[in-house]
């Protein structure tokens, strides 16, 4: 089956959740929602008479269909909005919407306003001529604020389908007093303004990219809802408390550091604290590093470098006979051998792969034109004076 209607992919291409000629997903955008309910044999009737619908970089909202249209997922409509109105896609319907608002806490009263109709052709080909407007009205919103000497970053601008009203999405860190640069803004582009502060995650979310795993940013695909990150998440996990690896697009911590956080936690409770180090007859015994899923614990002692990688289990007891004051003769234990020579064979590969990528990157690279300019030097004439 080729791509439907309102997939930005080429006719010919495959569409990835098409179903009966409709995108399920709703087609190529951000925050798609997959709806595994529309298989469902339910008449319209019966149906939950909310939509939710999907409008510039995965803003969604919820919509009554009170004059019972027959709609699918990736359909636009008409929407009624304050003073006028505006042109959206459906992306979810049925059940679904009634989990989502119960999730968003969302009342399903007279607050909801209504779905017009379903766009017509000349409803799109006029919307398209409004959103021709944005990027210059970002730009030139910009220069503005810039005279202006307002403490304040314009991401986006988004414009009403009738031409009537527009969005301004900006950031900043301090309150900012815009209502000179409202009245500025609305006699230059002679529309309503309506100013919309966001955060710097919802800002890297509106713009997208690719982040340091290789794929789409999480919060422009599917993460909605951003929890505070702090770096104890980092430390349960032991990665380097290095701020350029930690934080993401938007400036701030990741929000995947907290997506594996409770199963390092959960881990962590077999792993014994070590306040002071382990005593046995060759002498102290510090601890370097930890594999927490392994549960194997590394220890040097002083003066040495060679790490013994102990289990656990043998450290609980080692720290049990410091406290009753007696000392092991070894770290290490020999029914425990076996199974600590293939964690170390793991660890000696990985290392050797970490020490053979990073010499290629600190090889030093020969400085460019030195031997041109040289020879160039050596070439040209004197120039004598008079």
């Amino acid at each position: 089956m080729g791509a439907c209607g309102t997939c930005s992919l080429n006719g010919g291409a495959i569409a990835h959740g098409c179903n009966s000629g409709g995108c399920l997903t709703g087609g190529c955008n951000k925050l798609n929602v997959f709806d595994w309910l529309a298989d469902m044999n339910e008449t319209r009737e019966n149906r939950f008479d909310v939509v939710e619908v999907r409008f510039k970089n995965g803003r969604k909202g919820f919509y009554r269909n009170k004059t019972n249209l027959e709609l699918h997922t990736g359909d636009s409509v008409v929407i009624d909005v304050p003073n006028g109105h505006h042109i959206g896609y459906v992306s979810l319907q049925g059940e679904l919407v009634r989990l989502q608002m119960n999730k968003k806490k969302v009342k399903n009263d007279e607050s909801i306003r209504q779905i017009y109709r379903l766009a017509s052709s000349h409803d799109i080909e006029k919307y398209e001529k409004v959103k021709n407007r944005e990027n210059s009205t970002l730009y030139r919103s910009r220069e503005i604020i810039q005279q202006m000497g307002l403490k304040m970053k314009l991401t986006d601008v988004e414009y009403q389908a009738d031409n009537t009203k527009a969005t301004f999405y900006y950031s900043a860190d301090e309150r900012v007093d815009f209502r000179e640069l409202i009245k500025v803004l609305a006699g230059e582009f002679r529309i309503r303004v309506e100013m919309r502060q966001i955060s710097l995650r919802q800002e890297a979310g509106r713009l997208g990219g690719i982040g340091s795993c290789g794929r789409e940013l999480c919060c422009s695909t599917w993460l909605t809802d951003f929890k505070s990150v702090t770096t104890s998440a980092a430390r349960y996990q032991n990665l380097s408390l290095n701020p350029g690896k930690l934080s993401g697009q938007c400036g701030r911590l990741k929000c995947c550091l907290n997506y594996e956080l409770d199963t390092y936690m959960q881990a962590l409770e077999d792993i014994p604290k070590i306040d002071r180090p382990l005593l046995t007859e060759k002498g102290e015994a510090y601890l370097q590093k930890t594999d927490i899923f392994r549960k194997i614990m590394w220890f040097g002692y002083s003066g040495e470098s060679m790490w013994h990688p102990i289990t656990a289990e043998r450290v609980r007891e080692i720290i049990a006979l410091n406290k009753k004051g007696q000392k092991p003769e070894n770290l290490q234990v020999d029914q425990d051998l076996e199974r600590l020579e293939k964690a170390q064979a793991i660890t000696n590969d990985l290392e050797r792969l970490d020490r053979k990528y990073t010499g290629k990157q600190k090889k030093k690279r020969k400085p460019k034109n030195r031997h041109r300019r040289h020879h160039g030097n050596q070439n040209r004439k004197p120039n004598h004076k008079k």
